[in-house]
Order: structure tokens, then C-alpha cells, then sequence
């Protein structure tokens, strides 16, 4: 029988006074008294707990802990930390669990470093959206390179996109806006961001923010309401948060390879919708039926897509450059001195001589750099054939050229003299203006095989390539055709 119930019992049933109990169960008297009177039974925690090992050093734990509200929250005391400085600096000679549990009081106390709740949500289908940013490396055209991903996640269905881009800046905003509104097949009437400041020009007291004006023209377009988290407070939109991570561990591991950021994205696109498939942890259907369901409720695209460009005026120098962005982009030699016209986009640059398109480039992102397309000087080397050697187009692009080039370039040199051979090797280099570069690379091989050694016969190469079954058919066989007149040969001399 339980001891308390034993002594209830006897007491009260059977009319045993407190001695006679106290001598049955060994327990004193003020515990019978107490189990007569029905007060707890058992273990009770004390009103306060104290430390009388720790006794002497809580005023120097709390100076610590105070000092910490002034210091960087990632540089504050952790209760290992405070222990290790106790043994070391004071001589302390107790257990850490001891320093561990009055510190995590003590920090209660003083409201530092308080455990956070959050509070479990249910989103409505097809109202908000979440944005973020992530970093990760890529390997472009056999390069190891640093990119920028851009994340837009349903906080309702959980379907998400992912974009690279080679930095940050606003048009690449807005262009991975565009490319994930059409993913989706609709905008969000509310996404959630950063303080980044391609959106924002100043954080002002609570939600307010002063945004930025190109950022205010996109949402208008696109009519939908921008909502920013609280500084240093990337919870507030803890599923895109989340999203960064998986997708760099997912979509990015090993190394992801490829030509180009096109090739690249295309890749990570798949992947995107492959994961619509997916069923996350604790729902009963897959992240596609979800988003199925919430696809209706989103709005509408705009007819025209956002213009995400910008323009600028300029004139090209003596070099055959235009200066954008702190990068040159080359223009074919002959518009030296030109005033042109520069449209920026998010992924490349085109440059116009009144309405006439003359060059485009892929956009760089870097400062300095030129971007020279090697087809826009081959008129201007053709005419200072020793300038060829030290060009830097054409340095920039014999690096990706095959050796076959190089060989045939040296073969030219041997047969026509150094000047000749490389003026006659730019007309080669020419063909790639009417030839695709595996056409001319394999005429060059060709001609290499054939000894050719003069730019006429790698042109006979390439026009006459489709031409193999055009051969002249064979005459009969000899025994089938009659005998020849050779009479009339002599005839022939008498002609006037």
C-alpha cells in the first residue's frame, strides 16, 4: 500500500494517533502531520534555488552578462564561454551544468539572448510570395565562377524558382521578376523582401521604407504590394530563407557545369519543375496539386512584358570601342569616331548608328574589361597585317581557337611570306561571317590534309562541301563506245 495512503487510512479509519504512525512508517511526525492535512506529497522545488558554489562569482557573471546588451549578438557570452573565463580568470572549481542553468536564468532576467517562439501560420492560397537572394560557384566554359541565384518561393503551395545571374544589380532583379512571373503563370498580389537595396532607398521607422523609384515603376506595372522584413530578421520569410540553402545543396552540388548562364539556367529549370512533384514533409499531396490550387488566385500577366532596359548615348573612340558601364564594347572599325546609341539589358548590350543595329555583345559585369568581337577589326588588320600578332581581339580570340587554325595560319606563312600568309589567313578567318565555326573549322582540317595553302582552296572547301553526290557520273566502259576518228584530227589545223 502507498505510504501516504497507509497513513490516511490509519488515521482516519482506524483512529491511530500521529506517534503510533510515525513509529509504524519511520517517517516524522511533521510528515504525518502533513500527509493528515492532504498537503503535497513528494519532491517540491524550492521558491528560489541557490548556488553556494557559485555564490561568489554571480556579480562578475552578471557584469558580463550586462556588458553583452552593447556588444554584436554574435560576439555575446554563451554559458560555455562564461564558464571556461571563470576557471581561467577566477579560479572557479564547480561543474558547468551549474554555471549553465544560472546563466540561462540570468539572461531570462536581463532579456538577453531570449528564446524566440514562432507563431505556426497557414497562408492563403495565391496571396504572398517570397524572395531572396543566394551565392554559389559554376563552372562556365571550363571556368570556376561566382554567381549570384535568385529565389522566388509560394508560401502556400511551396513551388519555387531559381535563376543565375552574374551579379545582383536592379535590371537582373527585375529580369529574374520577369522570368519567374511567367514561370509561375502569374503574380504574386504580395511578395516579400530584404531591405536590399536594389527595392529600397532608405529603411525608415517601422514598416515604412522609402523605396527605390525604378523598383516603385516595376511593382506599379506589375500591381503588386511589397512587403520588408524587419533588419537582421530573414525568419520573417523563413521559406525562401530555407529555399537557398536547398537549392545549393540540391541544384548546386557537384559543381554545376556548363557552355553558358543560358545553358546553366535551363538546367536549374528543370530541376525547378521536376520538384513540383515533390510531397513536403506533412502534407498529403504533392507540391504541384497545391499550387494548382492556388494558380487561379493569382493575377493576371500584363499583355507586354516590363521593359527592363536602359539607354544610354555615346561615340566610339578610336579604338572602335563604346564605354558602358565602365566595360568597352566594340563596334566594327569602320564607325570609329561614330555617335551610336546603347540599349542595356540584363544579359546583354546592343549598340545602334541611328536606327541601325551595329554590334551586340553579351553583357559584362565587371570594370574594364573590353569586349571585343574579333570579326569587327578583321578589315582594319587585313591593312596592317603586322599589327595581327599583338591585336588584341585576336588575342582574346585565339585563346578559344582550334589548332588546326594555328597550323593552317603557319602554313601560310611558309608558302606566301609572313605579310601575305597572315592576309591571306584573315580571309579565311572571314568565312566564319557566312559559315557556321564547325563548317570552317572542318574545311580548315581538310585543307590542312590536302596541303592547301592559300585561302582560295579552303573557299572551294567550304562552297563545294554539300556538293559530295554532285560528282560527274563516269563515263561507259571503253569496249562499249566505237572506235574514234583520228581522220579528222588532221583537219583541224586548216581552221581559221
Amino acid at each position: 500500500m502507498d505510504q501516504y495512503e497507509m497513513i490516511r487510512t490509519g488515521c482516519r479509519v482506524y483512529g491511530k494517533n500521529i506517534s503510533e504512525m510515525s513509529r509504524m512508517t519511520g517517517h516524522s511526525r511533521n510528515t504525518i502531520k502533513k500527509a493528515i492535512r492532504g498537503e503535497p506529497w513528494g519532491y517540491k522545488e524550492r521558491a528560489h534555488q541557490p548556488f553556494p558554489v557559485l555564490e561568489k562569482y554571480l556579480t562578475v557573471i552578471d557584469g558580463w552578462l550586462k556588458c553583452d546588451k552593447d556588444k554584436p549578438k554574435k560576439q555575446h557570452h554563451t554559458a560555455r564561454r562564461v564558464y571556461n573565463r571563470l576557471a581561467d580568470e577566477h579560479g572557479y572549481q564547480g561543474g558547468e551544468s551549474t554555471v549553465r542553468r544560472y546563466v540561462r536564468f540570468a539572461k531570462l532576467a536581463l532579456g538577453i539572448d531570449t528564446p524566440s517562439a514562432f507563431i505556426p501560420c497557414e497562408p492563403d492560397a495565391g496571396h504572398e510570395g517570397e524572395v531572396d537572394w543566394g551565392a554559389a560557384t559554376a563552372i562556365l566554359a571550363g571556368e570556376e565562377i561566382r554567381l549570384k541565384f535568385f529565389c522566388m518561393r509560394s508560401k502556400y503551395s511551396g513551388k519555387h524558382f531559381v535563376r543565375f545571374y552574374f551579379c545582383e544589380r536592379q535590371q537582373a532583379f527585375f529580369d529574374a521578376h520577369i522570368h519567374a512571373f511567367s514561370f509561375f503563370g502569374g503574380i504574386f498580389p504580395v511578395l516579400i523582401y530584404d531591405n536590399l537595396t536594389t527595392a529600397v532607398n532608405k529603411v525608415l521607422r517601422g514598416r515604412e521604407r522609402i523605396e527605390q523609384e525604378g523598383f516603385g515603376k516595376f511593382k506599379a506595372y506589375y500591381s503588386f504590394d511589397a512587403r520588408f522584413c524587419n533588419p537582421d530578421s530573414g525568419h520573417e520569410k523563413g521559406g525562401v530563407e530555407g529555399l537557398v540553402g536547398f537549392a545549393r545543396r540540391n541544384y548546386m552540388v557537384p559543381i554545376p557545369e556548363a557552355d553558358n548562364l543560358e545553358e546553366l539556367n535551363e538546367k536549374v529549370l528543370r530541376q525547378c519543375v521536376a520538384y513540383g512533384n515533390h510531397k513536403m514533409s506533412g502534407r498529403d499531396r504533392t507540391v504541384n496539386e497545391f499550387y494548382e490550387e492556388e494558380k487561379a488566385k493569382l493575377l493576371p500577366l500584363p499583355e507586354a512584358v516590363f521593359k527592363n532596359v536602359k539607354i544610354s548615348a555615346g561615340q566610339a573612340d578610336k579604338y572602335a570601342t563604346v564605354i558602358i558601364d565602365k566595360n568597352r564594347y566594340s563596334v566594327p572599325s569602320r564607325y570609329a569616331g561614330f555617335r551610336v546609341k546603347a540599349l542595356h539589358y540584363a544579359d546583354r548590350v546592343e549598340i545602334f548608328i541611328g536606327a541601325k543595329r551595329v554590334a551586340t555583345h553579351e553583357r559584362s559585369y565587371g570594370n574594364n574589361k573590353w569586349i571585343l568581337n574579333p570579326d569587327h577589326y578583321l578589315e582594319l588588320i587585313e591593312q596592317r597585317p603586322m599589327a595581327f600578332n599583338s591585336a588584341r581581339p585576336i588575342r582574346q580570340w585565339r585563346k578559344s581557337w582550334s589548332q588546326s587554325l594555328n597550323t593552317l595560319l603557319e602554313r601560310f606563312c611558309r608558302a606566301q611570306g609572313e605579310t601575305k600568309g597572315i592576309k591571306d589567313f584573315i580571309a579565311v578567318l572571314m568565312s566564319y561571317r557566312d559559315y557556321a565555326a564547325g563548317e570552317v573549322e572542318a574545311a580548315v582540317e581538310l585543307a590542312i590534309e590536302n596541303n592547301i595553302s592559300a585561302s582560295d582552296g579552303v573557299r572551294h572547301l567550304l562552297i563545294y562541301a554539300d556538293d559530295v553526290y554532285k560528282t560527274i557520273a563516269p563515263l561507259a566502259s571503253w569496249s562499249s563506245l566505237p572506235p574514234p576518228n583520228i581522220s579528222v584530227y588532221g583537219q583541224l589545223g586548216g581552221v581559221q
